[in-house]
């Protein structure tokens, strides 16, 4: 079931996109193609990749889904700003 991965990214990529609907095609080569359906037309977005470029591809489509951060997170981003900061200043 190597298409497990790839027809999970594109799930993901569903979802980021509301709107739009993506779709992959497993060549018989066993390699892996995106393409968007537009007004019931199917259009190529990718070459023929194999599965680990084609999920990368697909990764990085579209929107990025917002990484979030605790409170905790955001503290500790400030303080290694600071201290990048003040050992510059030696």
């Amino acid at each position: 079931m190597r298409s497990t991965r790839a027809t999970a990214a594109v799930a993901r990529l569903n979802q980021r996109s509301a709107g739009r609907h993506y779709l992959m095609v497993m060549t018989g080569a066993g390699l892996f193609q995106l393409r968007e359906r537009i007004d019931g037309t199917d259009r190529d977005l990718s070459d023929a990749l194999p599965l680990d470029d084609f999920v990368r591809l697909v990764d990085a489509t579209g929107p990025q889904p917002v990484r979030r951060m605790s409170k905790s997170d955001e503290a500790f981003a400030r303080q290694l700003a600071r201290r990048k900061n003040t050992d510059g200043d030696d």
